[in-house]
């Protein structure tokens, strides 16, 4: 069941109130006793879910899967060509690791 803010037109009072999705919306007001309240529409939550055991991070299809990994040595690699660092050496090497890793 959601939670529902409300505030109240003629005194300003306002509060959340835990009632079903089906309930009519509230009109008197706790405080004042007036039927000036109104619901106010909020912004709503997202569900995320999170760690393994959910399709987001378990399911994912096989070309997403290679996307992902094509893209994490592209990165590493710009890294070390940013800094100077890198030499046709050290990516020779990172390839062969690249190639063991897929036999």
């Amino acid at each position: 069941m959601p939670t529902y803010d409300y505030v109240c037109d003629a005194c300003e009072y306002e509060f959340e109130l835990f009632q079903s999705i089906t309930a009519d919306p509230e009109k008197k007001c706790p405080k004042c006793g007036r039927n000036k309240l109104r619901r106010l529409i909020g912004p709503g939550a997202a569900i995320v879910f999170r760690g393994s055991g959910f399709y987001k991070t378990d399911y994912r299809s096989e070309s997403y899967k290679k996307a992902a990994a094509a893209d994490t040595p592209a990165s590493a690699s710009s890294n070390g060509k940013a800094n100077g660092k890198a030499d046709g050496k050290t990516e020779g090497k990172a390839k062969s690791a690249t190639k063991a890793k897929d036999s």
